[in-house]
């Protein structure tokens, strides 16, 4: 199997969940006659959701690698997760893409997974198509989604090339603006009115074709191709088209209309990590971006990776340019499902597979030489889920940290830190069904058990006031005593810590200060309310006595740790908590839900806005409120919200959460020395 890059198009599917992407791959696979049977995701023949948690969820959780030859072109396309909280497998096939096709409800228009796709498009610099689907359901009504698209990105910019004949259960079929010549008489304005629309966004960036154009010449299929070609590549021209895969609708002019207007691998301009521009080329140097990389149980290491210039060969020599290792590149794949089709060359569009490379890692680039340049690594948001993971099994733990970290290279979005505040190890993800699928693989890839229970708050301790202490260490049991007295004065810093030596006439023996200040951090990691750090805060040690025989460094610590503990229960000692900073995305339906939600989670609203039809709240809210926040508001919104959050400051408890977080404290601290 060879292939010409300039007869390659290059996209991925994507949009909100439930609008019929996978069907609709499955349907253009079938069309151009890449598989026998036209899969389907209810009779778990889908020939993208192969996995068996895709088929028990009738859900995409995977991004599917396809390809099939339509016409004279090779189309290499992916079917991409709407669910958010695989948001990880989206962004990586969006890097490998030249064009997004954003599928849409005929019924629901725009959801955040519309939005998340447009900006995807946007943060990647690759052209845009709309397909509106489900035309033939209850309810469906393309022009009312047209509506909403033009007004959310731009009327002019929006323009459907193809239109529905029928709505709902009578649909049967489409009209292309573009070709029709005698449309039904009810379609006659309308059809030339976006015909109009369409030929001046064609024209627009070409005066010479604009002055014919205004002459009345008519222009070649091929002439206004290119224009409205041009028009889609600068992002002032969306195609809009409509259709029903369960109606096979509409499919097929997609298809066509990828064929004809989508921009080719050779047109791609990328730039790499040291600002080099990169023209593809079918010639020379070859370079290519690991998008991703999977841990197999059965194949092992398994890396995906999209040829950016010049061409690879099956079982050749390449150095990744990331690392400055080099690797060997075995059999050349590329993949329809879980079906792999070995090649012999790789050109420019072209999207990989191979095995059982040894260093090679997501966000790598490789090539045939170190003339090359890097690529800049991709970025991933930042968790929004965490829980804390442990073995059932005693002695498993470092073949689950092994797992845990193989599973996070694979998949960025999954992060594991070990907390040294609350001495939990903590496995982060984009929600719930994020962490659960981890833990499965986990199982799957380790062959261990792991249990997952709610994180502890790492909450802080500080002082409000001037505070003064003072102990007396005097412990005598025959031979040498152990003798040390301190006395220190605590005050707010919001600098930090700071500890300050004002003893004065050698009451305490300089040699012993430093024993005193490990004395006053050891007691600060576990503070006096909660057993939580303490920080912000000056500590001046002023006064003290010694003994020439009986003091000792351990007296002097065991009397600065008292002696800070006296201080700071005099000093209106509080606790604090962290903020987060949310930013929640959600139709605008939901916002009275919403706005109730962070209320009653002491959150306070910072602002509100709309953002490309979405409405968007800002907010800081307790970190202790958001734990489970991913999965509520999956449930007020019916998984058509989303968030992100990063962490802003700490900030004092209420007395009232205060003294119930200090209660469970002091309980659990009872309960230890009773036992």
């Amino acid at each position: 199997m060879k292939f010409e890059a300039p007869r390659i198009r290059n996209f991925v599917a994507a949009g909100h969940s439930g609008t019929g992407k996978t069907s609709l791959c499955d349907l253009m696979l079938f069309k151009a006659k890449a598989v026998d049977r036209l899969g389907s995701v209810d009779s778990k023949t889908s020939v993208s959701d192969y996995t068996p948690d895709e088929q028990e969820k009738r859900s995409s959780i995977y991004a599917a690698y396809l390809t099939c030859a339509w016409r004279d072109q090779q189309f290499f396309f992916t079917d991409t997760p709407g669910y958010g909280e695989f948001v990880g497998e989206v962004i990586s096939a969006f890097r490998a893409s030249d064009a997004a096709l954003i599928v849409l409800d005929g019924v629901q228009g725009i959801e955040f997974g519309t939005t998340r796709a447009w900006k995807f498009a946007n943060d990647f610099k690759i052209p845009r198509f709309f397909f509106v689907n489900r035309l033939d359901r209850e309810m469906a009504d393309f022009f009312q989604v047209l509506e909403q698209l033009q007004e959310a990105y731009g009327k002019t910019v929006c323009i459907p090339l193809t239109i529905p004949v029928g709505k709902e259960n009578s649909l049967s079929g489409v009209i292309n603006i573009l070709t029709e010549k005698n449309p039904p008489a009810e379609y006659k304005e309308m059809v030339e009115k976006y015909h109009t629309q369409l030929m001046d966004t064609a024209v627009e960036s070409d005066e010479k074709l604009m002055e014919r154009y205004l002459e009345g010449e008519t222009l070649t299929e091929e002439e206004i191709a290119r224009g409205l070609h041009d028009a889609i590549k600068a992002g002032s021209l969306v195609p809009v088209f409509a259709g029903s895969v369960a109606k096979d609708a509409g499919v097929e002019e997609l298809m066509n209309g990828i064929f004809n207007l989508c921009q080719t691998p050779l047109e791609r301009i990328r730039y790499s990590a040291d600002g080099t521009e990169i023209k593809p080329s079918v010639d020379g140097d070859a370079a290519a971006f690991v998008f991703k990389s999977i841990t197999d149980p059965f194949i092992g290491q398994m890396a995906f990776f999209r040829v950016l210039t010049g061409s690879f060969k099956s079982n050749s020599d390449v150095i990744n340019l990331t690392s400055g290792s080099r690797e060997r590149i075995g059999q050349l794949m590329i993949l329809n499902g879980k079906n792999q089709i070995p090649i012999d060359e790789a050109v420019p569009g072209c999207i990989c597979a191979v095995a059982k490379l040894k260093t090679t890692k997501t966000g790598d680039t490789i090539a045939t030489s170190a003339n090359c340049k890097a690529m800049n690594p991709m970025d991933f948001p930042n968790a929004v889920m965490a829980y804390a993971i442990s073995a059932v099994k005693s002695g498993e733990e470092d073949k689950i940290m092994t797992g845990l970290h193989k599973l996070c290279e694979n998949d960025p979005t999954l992060r594991v830190e070990r907390d040294k505040e609350t001495h939990q190890t903590l496995l982060k993800g984009m929600g719930d069904q994020h962490i659960n699928n981890a833990v499965k693989r986990l199982k799957d890839l380790a062959k261990v058990e792991v249990n997952l229970s709610t994180p502890k708050i790492p909450y802080r301790e500080t002082v409000t006031s001037h505070g003064e202490g003072h102990y007396r260490h005097k412990k005598q049991s025959g031979g040498h005593g152990q003798f040390a007295e301190v006395y220190l004065k605590v005050d707010p810093n919001e600098a930090g810590y700071e500890f300050v030596n004002a003893v004065v006439g050698g009451s305490i023996p300089k040699n012993f200060i430093p024993a005193v200040e490990k004395g006053v951090l050891e007691a600060m990691e576990r503070g006096p309310l909660a057993g939580c750090l303490v920080e912000k805060m000056k500590i001046t040690v002023y006064d003290g006595k010694f003994h020439d025989v009986d003091s000792s460094e351990m007296a002097f610590k065991i009397a600065a740790r008292m002696a800070f503990r006296d201080a700071m229960a005099k000093a209106k000692p509080v606790l604090m908590e962290p903020i987060i900073t949310a930013r929640i995305m959600f139709p605008d339906t939901f916002t009275g839900d919403i706005s109730g939600c962070l209320n009653h989670k002491r959150g306070r609203i910072l602002g509100m806005e709309m953002d490309e039809g979405l409405q968007v709240i800002t907010a800081e809210v307790p970190h202790a409120e958001m734990l489970k926040f991913a999965t509520e508001l999956r449930s007020i919104t019916q998984g058509r919200g989303s968030f992100e959050m990063e962490f802003a400051r700490y900030e004092v408890v209420t007395p009232m959460v205060a003294n119930e977080i200090i209660a469970k404290f002091q309980a659990q601290n009872k309960e230890e020395e009773d036992l």
